[in-house]
């Protein structure tokens, strides 16, 4: 199974708290882990909100 890279998620957002620095809009909550660890850590399945980010064309 591939790891879910958070940064690239378009629900991810740093929350700039030292005790929590991670965040996720799609469930939220913030969290001193990244949010997929906790996801899967707590619920033994893998995030299903995964969206990755658009890129940005210039």
């Amino acid at each position: 199974m591939e790891k879910i890279n958070c940064h690239k998620c378009t629900y991810y957002f740093v929350t700039w708290e030292a005790h929590q620095p991670h965040g996720c809009k799609a469930y939220g909550f913030k969290a001193k882990m990244i949010p997929s660890m906790v996801v899967q850590s707590s619920s033994g399945a893998p995030c299903s909100y995964f969206t990755p980010k658009k890129s940005v064309s210039k």
